[in-house]
C-alpha cells in the first residue's frame, strides 16, 4: 500500500482548455478517498493523471515516495475499475481475472490462489465459468473489482463504478465495496458525481468544481462547514435552502431581513459574523432545519413528498421557494398556509464572493 500525493497538479489541453488547476492533495496509506463533483468539474481527468493514462502539464504526482509523473501505467503498481467494467466478453469469469496475471508472468499455482481468495471475499465462486454476457451488472462489477483484487496493487482507482446499476443494487455495491476496504486497507480514490456515494464511502472528500479544488475534509466536515454557498448546495440532500437579504443591527440584535421576512440571527452565529460581516448576504438553512408550525415567516404549502420515515415539504412565498424535512407524522395538505422558522443551525455567505461568513 502507499500515500498518494498531487503537488499543483494541472492539465492543460492542446486548445487550451484547462483539465485540472494546480490540484493539491494527499491520500494517506490505507485511507479511502473521494474525489467529488459534477459533470466537467475534472474528477475523472485528477483520476486518469493518477493513473498514468494522461500526463500532468504541471505539477508531481507521487505514489508512496516515487514521483511517478512520467512512469507507465502498468509500472505505476495501480488497479483500475472503469464505468463499463471493461471485461473482455470472450473469456470466463476466471480467465478475466486471470488475464493481468499472466500477462506479468505471476505462476500459475499463485494465480489460482488469488482468484479464489477474491472470488471467496466478493461471493463470486459459482460465477467463475461463467462469460460476462450471462452476468447481470451487479454480478459485472464484482468482477470487475474482483480482477483488480487479485493484482495486490498498492493503489485502487475506481471511476463511477456504480452509476450503471439500479439504485437498489448501487445501495448494495456500495455496502460491499465499504467491506472489502475495511477488510483489505488498500489506498482507494473513488472517483463520483454521486455526493450520497462520497457521504457513505469516504473516509476524506475532495469536492472539485471548474477544474478546481472547493474544499477537502471528512463527509461531516463539508456537510456541517461548507467553505462556500456550492459546497453547502451540492452537500446534501435535498439541496440547502438559499435566501438573499441584509444584516442589520436593531435593539442589539443581529437580524437577517429578507423578501420573507425578518430573522434574528441566533447570538453564537451573531459573534461569529459581527465586525465581517458584508451587508448583502445569503443565508443557508439545510431542509431539516426549517421547522414548520411556529415562528414568524409564512408560506404555502407548493407539493410534498412521502418518503415512508419522513416527508419533504415545498413552500412557497411569492418567488422563494423553502425545502423543510420533516417526521412522516406530520400532516401537509397542498396550498395549506404554514408558518415557519430556522433553527439556530444557519449558514451565512457574502453575496458578491459567496464564500462562507463563519469560516474561521
Amino acid at each position: 500500500m502507499a500515500e498518494v500525493r498531487l503537488i499543483n497538479v494541472t492539465k492543460i489541453y492542446p486548445r487550451g482548455n484547462a483539465g485540472v488547476k494546480n490540484v493539491t492533495f494527499d491520500v494517506a496509506d490505507g485511507e479511502f478517498c473521494v474525489i467529488l463533483g459534477p459533470s466537467g468539474c475534472g474528477k475523472t481527468t485528477t483520476l486518469r493523471l493518477i493513473a498514468g493514462l494522461e500526463y500532468p502539464t504541471s505539477g508531481e504526482i507521487y505514489i508512496g515516495n516515487r514521483l511517478v509523473n512520467n512512469v507507465e501505467p502498468k509500472d505505476r503498481e495501480i488497479a483500475m475499475v472503469f464505468q463499463n467494467y471493461a471485461l473482455y466478453p470472450h473469456m470466463t469469469v476466471y480467465e478475466n481475472m486471470a488475464f493481468g496475471l499472466k500477462m506479468r508472468k505471476v505462476p500459475k499455482e499463485e494465480i489460482h490462489r488469488r482468484i479464489m481468495e477474491a472470488a471467496e471475499l466478493l461471493d463470486i465462486k459459482n460465477l467463475l465459468d461463467r462469460k460476462p454476457r450471462e452476468l447481470s451488472g451487479g454480478q459485472r462489477q464484482r468482477v470487475a473489482v474482483g480482477r483488480v483484487i487479485v493484482r495486490h496493487p498498492k493503489v485502487f482507482l475506481f471511476d463511477e463504478p456504480l452509476s450503471n446499476l439500479d439504485a437498489k443494487m448501487r445501495v448494495r455495491m456500495r455496502a460491499e465495496l465499504k467491506r472489502i476496504h475495511e477488510r483489505l486497507k488498500t489506498t482507494t480514490i473513488y472517483v463520483t458525481h454521486d455526493q450520497v456515494e462520497a457521504m457513505t464511502l469516504g473516509q476524506k472528500i475532495v469536492l472539485m468544481k471548474d477544474g478546481e479544488i472547493q474544499q477537502i475534509g471528512d463527509p461531516m466536515t463539508l456537510y456541517e462547514y461548507p467553505v462556500n454557498r456550492f459546497v453547502a448546495g451540492f452537500i446534501g440532500s435535498p439541496p440547502m435552502n438559499f435566501i438573499e437579504g441584509e444584516l442589520i443591527e436593531e435593539n442589539g440584535k443581529l437580524v437577517f431581513v429578507s423578501p420573507v421576512g425578518k430573522y434574528i440571527i441566533p447570538e453564537e452565529v451573531a459573534k461569529k459574523v459581527r465586525g465581517k460581516a458584508t451587508r448583502k448576504v445569503i443565508l443557508g438553512v439545510r431542509p431539516e432545519d426549517v421547522i414548520l408550525n411556529q415562528g414568524d415567516f409564512s408560506a404555502q404549502v407548493e407539493f410534498y413528498e412521502l418518503l415512508g420515515n419522513e416527508t419533504i415539504v415545498y413552500l412557497k412565498l411569492g418567488k422563494q421557494a423553502i425545502t423543510s424535512r420533516v417526521p412522516s407524522s406530520y400532516i401537509a395538505r397542498t396550498g395549506e398556509p404554514v408558518k415557519f422558522t430556522f433553527s439556530g443551525k444557519i449558514h451565512l455567505f457574502d453575496k458578491e464572493t459567496e464564500e462562507s461568513l463563519l469560516k474561521s
